[in-house]
């Protein structure tokens, strides 16, 4: 029979065959699929991306800086506005609230890339870059691409869109070092995610695409108008869905940007750090590495503002640590420290405890015991208790404690232990609130003999304050004010200018020290008299005080 022939008449048969295997395979296959899914669990995020970092932030709510491996915080669904919610859908993926969690066409795009050996391709949706970003190595496979298919899958099924929102807002980059909205709110616009407007909220949305390059924006023209031109298409995309109206989408602005690469927390703020991180994980009772890996915010008493412009007016003086070291001979390093107490609470608003973190990191403020010379003699005959008690056999009392120790007097002999922290938040719930630790110290009378002893000077002759002219138009100035130290004329060796009043006591201590005879010590070393030494730590007193009734 001829070929053609039986081709024809078996025709049938062999397309039923076909038939029949292709629904068999189609059948295993979908089986199999089923089995996987039934087989496939959800697993825990990559420890990395639930480390979070701890945030510090001053009296007023400014940022100072973080402690942590990774600057991330987490922050519920509920305090990023819907607007920023909707941004990033509209650039990472428009379906999200009705999609299965997957786009096949993407998952085939992928899948052909890594047979072929092409570019990583995206257009993943969100729940699948949540899945791979937080639940997946980053390694490049047909079986990791299948296995995260099938686990946004059933992420999708066995979560809320939200949840899923909420974990792919808070561990994706953002670029600029930060994961998560929280971080990428504060790196780019020095808000929270509550307070970013749609045109934040967009920018940040378009940043995601190319984190890494997107991150210059603001600095680099090039970089900026290409962020532009994508958030212009993200705008116009949140209008099309109906996320904003015609209106705000005309009255968007291109929003402006923090300055990249942003200072560091070294300099003036790591000593801060230094000393609420320390004062925080105490109150918490867990380790310094447990705070900086909590995701914690802690408040502090600082006046940010305060503090910056105290380090200006330091750096600013010729007979401040930058101007006097060279005049002060050979290997001879000035210092000058500068606390601001509250009197009757203890918080501390000023803590100036070096020039530059980097170079020294050790904190003159806190931990520098200066000589205190006829500083305390206001308090010689004076009955004391409590941390007071010991004051009297203190030779060199650190700034910190000696400013204590005149908020005390301040506050009519009510000693408040110095503190930095006000409140620790985490994930916006309050973990610890600071109470101010108060007792008596000094009875009244004590306290108005050395109020009246420190206006007279330690010797009973009276210190000049500061200059009239260098005050015109501030306030009247703390209404006590004493001069002293340790030395005189050549041999001058430490300085120290209190002032108080019921709103705030500063101590101001200027000191010298070069190198010991063993190496890594020092010993006290002279001041240098050009400039004056205490008409410096004055003048530097009473524009500090003046700056503090400014802000």
């Amino acid at each position: 029979m001829p070929l053609r022939t039986r081709f024809r008449r078996d025709r049938g048969r062999w397309l039923r065959r076909v038939l029949v295997a292709c629904l068999t395979s189609l059948a295993v296959v979908c089986g199999a699929v089923v089995v996987a899914y039934h087989l496939t669990e959800i697993p825990e995020p990559h420890p990395e991306t639930v480390v979070q970092s701890t945030v510090f932030v001053d009296a007023g709510g400014a940022y100072l800086g973080r402690r942590g491996p990774v600057d991330r915080q987490e922050v519920p669904l509920s305090e990023v506005p819907r607007h920023v919610q909707d941004a990033v859908i509209a650039a990472e993926n428009r379906s999200f609230r009705t999609d299965t969690g997957v786009s096949p066409r993407a998952v085939a795009r992928a899948a052909w890339a890594t047979v072929s050996g092409g570019a990583p391709q995206g257009g993943s949706t969100i729940t699948q870059q949540y899945v791979k970003n937080a639940l997946l190595s980053p390694e490049r496979s047909l079986s990791r691409k299948a296995r995260e298919a099938l686990i946004a899958v059933k992420l999708d099924r066995t979560r809320a869109k939200d949840e899923i929102l909420e974990g792919y807002l808070n561990t994706v980059y953002f670029g600029r070092g930060a994961a998560g909205v929280q971080a990428a709110a504060r790196n780019y616009f020095d808000v929270t995610p509550g307070k970013l407007t749609v045109s934040q909220g967009a920018a940040l949305a378009a940043i995601v695409n190319i984190p890494s390059y997107y991150e210059k924006a603001g600095s680099d023209p090039g970089v900026t108008a290409g962020l532009r031109h994508r958030w212009e298409w993200v705008l116009d995309a949140m209008e099309a869905g109906g996320s904003i109206s015609p209106a705000q989408r005309a009255a968007a602005r291109f929003p402006a940007f923090r300055f990249y690469p942003p200072g560091g927390t070294e300099g003036q703020r790591q000593y801060l750090i230094d000393v609420a991180a320390q004062e925080a994980a105490d109150r918490l009772g867990i380790t310094q590495d447990q705070l900086a890996r909590g995701g914690y915010t802690v408040h502090t008493t600082f006046d940010l503002a305060l503090q910056d412009a105290t380090a200006e007016s330091v750096k600013a003086r010729a007979g401040g640590a930058e101007g006097a070291e060279g005049r002060a001979g050979k290997g001879v390093r000035v210092h000058t420290a500068v606390v601001g107490i509250e009197p009757g609470d203890g918080a501390v608003r000023v803590l100036y405890g070096g020039a530059d973190y980097a170079r020294q990191p050790f904190n003159d403020a806190v931990s520098g015991s200066v000589e205190a010379g006829s500083v305390l003699d206001p308090f010689d005959g004076v009955r004391l208790g409590g941390p007071l008690r010991a004051l009297h056999g203190s030779t060199a009392p650190t700034p910190l404690r000696l400013a204590a120790a005149y908020a005390a007097v301040a506050a009519d002999g009510v000693y408040a232990a110095p503190r930095t922290v006000t409140r620790i938040t985490r994930e916006g719930r309050t973990v610890h609130t600071a109470r101010p630790e108060t007792r008596r110290v000094l009875e009244e009378k004590g306290a108005l003999a050395v109020s009246a002893r420190t206006r007279s000077g330690p010797d009973g002759r009276g210190v000049p304050s500061v200059p009239a002219a260098d005050r015109a138009g501030a306030d009247e100035g703390p209404g006590a004010l004493l001069t002293a130290g340790a030395g005189g004329g050549i041999a001058r060796r430490t300085v120290w200018t209190v002032g108080y009043d019921s709103r705030l006591t500063l101590a101001v201590a200027l000191f010298a020290d070069r190198p010991g005879a063993k190496k890594g010590t020092t010993v006290p070393a002279r001041l240098p008299d050009d400039p004056s030494p205490t008409a410096y730590a004055e003048e530097l007193t009473g524009t500090i005080w003046d700056l503090a009734g400014d802000t």
